[in-house]
């Protein structure tokens, strides 16, 4: 079933979790060097990029509230379907490529029960480019009424940590937020044998609204 949201609800930016570690020590930069900017020259240079930076910082990891759309299967992440691939055992993979601009948090495509998080090691290769296959990655596998569904979260060139939100053996609901690549890489998704996709390469997606089967 849809989470249903106020106008109120759907209209509030929070930050994401995991921020911290990045956005802290930017904006206390940034802070610190408008508050001296007035008597020295030199931190009034400063305050001028250290402000652009923490307001860039605090739009990279918005992380806006969405009614979560009807739909069997729906995007985990934001970003544009970078490749539709069919693979050995039946399944469709949706590679979808999330950008510096787009919001960093992954949301779960099924309501079901995680039955695996696993992170492994790797490069850190553009996300666009074919050999991110083998960057660092986290696969999530979930207990869904469609059955397995694998879900993988890859780092990118700049992207150098995923944080996984909730652990092996939650159930989660459609749509609820499960981690974050911190700014862009990719996320796949596979879809079961059987199931249409709905979405074409070159589409934008939104995470939670975006259906990615079709009836």
């Amino acid at each position: 079933m849809p989470h249903s949201q106020s106008s109120a609800q759907r209209g509030r930016v929070r930050l994401a979790r995991g921020a911290s570690p990045w956005l802290l020590p930017t904006v206390a930069t940034a802070a610190v060097s408008l508050a001296r900017s007035r008597r020295s020259g030199r931190w009034a240079a400063l305050a001028v990029p250290t402000t652009a930076l923490a307001a860039g910082m605090l739009w990279f990891f918005r992380d806006p509230e969405r009614e979560i759309a009807q739909g069997r299967v729906i995007s985990p992440a934001d970003g544009v379907v970078q490749s539709i691939m069919p693979w050995k055992d039946g399944r469709t993979r949706v590679a979808i490529f999330m950008s510096p601009l787009n919001v960093h948090v992954n949301r779960a495509p099924l309501a079901g029960t995680v039955t695996s998080v696993e992170h492994i090691p790797g490069g850190f290769v553009p996300a666009f480019n074919k050999e991110s296959e083998n960057n660092e990655r986290v696969v999530w596998h979930f207990d869904t009424e469609l059955g397995d569904i694998e879900m993988v979260q890859i780092a990118g060139a700049v992207a150098r940590r995923i944080v996984p939100y909730v652990p092996q053996g939650t159930k989660v609901e459609q749509g609820e937020r499960i981690g974050l690549i911190r700014f862009g890489s990719r996320v796949d998704i596979y879809l079961p044998e059987g199931v249409e996709v709905a979405v074409e390469v070159g589409q934008a997606t939104t995470a939670g609204v975006t259906r990615l089967d079709r009836d």
